[in-house]
């Protein structure tokens, strides 16, 4: 098992290890951020404002990323908004400009990071309620979430960094304690209102933060993988059993439904889009399974039970 805590000897003096976050202020950031500093190293935040690096300062991109053992780019607005053509138009070039600024940084350094590790999104696959997509024969879909999936996805592999293993994340809706999904859940069930969501048959694709921190360490472990990796957990759920389970967890008995039609009036009143509660996301980490690595938290009881409890 490799030991994380690495020291690198230079000159007289001694360095840590440096990992640069590109996006790393959100819910994911801020925590693979701590977990990067207590196991020793010093992290680069690139973000939109001071005092980190912002996106203005390509020297300083460039000088983060000399000598850094790996870059993971979480960069993009949130898709937690109406799909109006601004919103839309600010949704790909968050995600697809800063993907081609780190590019072309890498291409500026001496010693560039030896692993470049950018976010995706499982949405890439189509609605599927008849079987699950895996990496190997899963089918991409169409609409607007798509498209920007694959135009972020092209713009990443699009570079040749002989140098640098790159890979993509297509990562599914991440839980955890302190932010995310997991927020507006807790109070849909505690208000009494962890009903089904549509027809409840839809599928809810997961995976535990912890987990995914997991998964970075053991791609950067493990120098023969490349290409695109499935984030999610090998057990994914229905809407039904997502909502059942969340109100197993916080003690809750009833929750009223929320069929489509009210849906789509709430999603115009909080100014979100139904696509991310209706959309049936059936993923599975075939490549992951297949390498060996092993879920902390497979379930989504497991997955629940720590983060009410906090204990991560």
């Amino acid at each position: 098992m490799v030991n994380y805590l690495y020291i690198q000897q230079k000159g007289d003096g001694a360095m840590k290890k440096k990992i640069v976050l590109a996006g790393g202020t959100g819910f994911v950031g801020t925590y693979f951020n701590k977990k990067f500093t207590e196991l020793g190293y010093e992290v680069k935040v690139i973000s939109r404002n001071a005092p980190n690096i912002t996106w203005k300062d390509k020297t300083g991109i460039i000088q983060a990323l000399e000598d850094a053992e790996m870059l993971i780019n979480l960069a993009g607005k949130s898709v937690n908004c109406r799909y109006n053509e601004r919103n839309k138009q600010e949704i790909l070039n968050s995600r697809t400009e800063t993907t081609k600024l780190l590019g072309d940084a890498i291409k500026e350094c001496n010693n560039p990071p030896s692993l470049w590790i950018n976010s995706s999104t499982a949405t890439i696959y189509r609605h599927a309620e008849d079987r699950p997509m895996t990496e190997e024969n899963g089918e991409i879909g169409s609409g607007f979430s798509v498209e920007v999936a694959k135009r972020w996805e092209e713009a990443f592999f699009s570079f040749i960094l002989p140098k640098t293993r790159q890979i993509a994340l297509r990562i599914s809706i991440v839980l955890g304690s302190d932010g995310g999904v997991m927020i507006p859940y807790k109070n849909l069930v505690r208000f009494g209102l962890g009903g089904i969501q549509g027809p409840g048959t839809q599928r809810f694709s997961w995976i535990h933060i912890e987990d995914l921190f997991k998964i970075i360490l053991y791609i950067q472990e493990h120098n023969h993988l490349s290409g695109v990796f499935n984030c999610s957990t090998p057990n994914p759920i229905t809407n039904r059993d997502l909502m059942n389970a969340l109100k197993r967890a916080f003690n809750r008995k009833l929750g009223l439904p929320a069929p489509a039609w009210l849906l789509e009036l709430g999603a115009i009143f909080i100014r979100t889009e139904t696509e991310l509660i209706l959309k049936s996301r059936w993923v599975i980490p075939e490549r992951l399974v297949k390498e060996g690595f092993i879920f902390s938290y497979p379930t989504i009881d497991q997955a629940l039970a720590q983060i009410i409890n906090q204990k991560c």
